[in-house]
């Protein structure tokens, strides 16, 4: 039986735009690790803020507590965007451009090897993150610094994900002071 991932990568086309993974806690690693798994297994051609979101959400308590009671609205959400409303975004490439390649699994472990594809805005979502720690204490990025930068722009798939659960990416923003530098 063909994995489920099975022709719908493309070839890696280099590491263009993707973020340094240095300075990351070891829950924003397992987010990224995460949400490269999601891209892949959508079919994307990118790993964009959305995959992010939906990681990050999967990964850290505290990003789950931000949301307050429109979680399970926003997860549902998610869900669908997983399994088929996403099938839109594969066009067209968050941030404009074109979508590039999102690294292959290699191994059974859901590990992957090589180049990879972020979007404009993943990619200096994850740098804000990074940003935000060091302006904060100088430690590694966590969930609430990429929730922050993940709200940031009101361009990014996140911020419209997060709208159309109803939690308007203002708020939550102001409900991470940690993250924010507040």
């Amino acid at each position: 039986m063909e994995p489920r991932t099975a022709g719908r990568t493309v070839p890696d086309e280099g590491g263009a735009g993707a973020p340094d993974e240095s300075g990351l806690d070891a829950t924003l690693a397992a987010v990224v690790a995460g949400a490269r798994r999601r891209a892949v297994r959508d079919g994307d051609r990118q790993i964009d803020t959305a995959h992010l979101l939906h990681s990050l959400l999967d990964a850290d308590p505290e990003a789950r507590a931000a949301m307050g009671p429109q979680l399970v609205r926003l997860l549902g959400y998610l869900v669908q965007r997983s399994i088929g409303y996403g099938l839109g975004w594969q066009r067209v490439a968050e941030g404009g451009g074109t979508p590039g390649a999102v690294p292959r699994p290699v191994r059974g472990d859901g590990t992957f090897e090589g180049p990879e594809r972020w979007s404009p805005l993943a990619a200096e979502a994850m740098r804000e993150a990074r940003r935000r720690a060091a302006r904060r204490d100088g430690l590694p990025a966590t969930g609430l610094d990429l929730l922050a930068a993940l709200v940031a722009d009101p361009r990014s798939r996140a911020v419209e994900v997060l709208e159309h659960a109803g939690i308007p990416a203002g708020t939550l923003a102001r409900k991470a002071p940690r993250a924010t530098g507040g």
